[in-house]
């Protein structure tokens, strides 16, 4: 058992910290912990150009904006995806098989468990981005 610091209680045995993965994109945080770092280390007899610092704030601002615009739009992509997959239940799907040969059939089913909705035509289940043709069920 490590000792332990008859005063605090506190353990006195070494402590490992782990430390967090790297970010592998450029957000917010990051730019204010660049930009807080600039102002730390700056030197006191030439400080940060407050026309310098409004433009890296402003630069920080159109980067949520565009952040924000961006979730957004994969958002509505992936919502335009699940409308096109549904729409399709009940056609005639054509789409090019493992072996390059063209198979169709009739869409009886979507799943969206995936990232991309799937469509099941006959007894095979594709991804939509496969789905190459789409015409009106055959008269029966």
């Amino acid at each position: 058992m490590p000792p332990v610091d008859s005063v605090s209680g506190a353990s006195s045995a070494p402590q490992t910290l782990t430390a967090p993965p790297p970010k592998q994109t450029m957000d917010a945080e990051v730019f204010l912990t660049l930009l807080v770092a600039q102002m730390k280390n700056q030197d006191p007899s030439s400080p940060m150009d407050t026309n310098e610092m409004m433009a890296q704030t402003t630069q920080l601002a159109m980067m949520e904006q565009l952040t924000a615009l961006t979730d957004t739009f994969n958002e509505n992509f992936a919502l335009s995806m699940r409308q096109a997959a549904a729409g399709l239940v009940g056609q005639h799907a054509s789409y090019l098989d493992a072996d390059g040969t063209t198979k169709s059939g009739l869409v009886s089913k979507v799943s969206f468990e995936q990232g991309v909705p799937s469509v099941t035509i006959g007894d095979k289940t594709v991804p939509l981005d496969a789905v190459s043709g789409v015409t009106t069920p055959p008269a029966s």
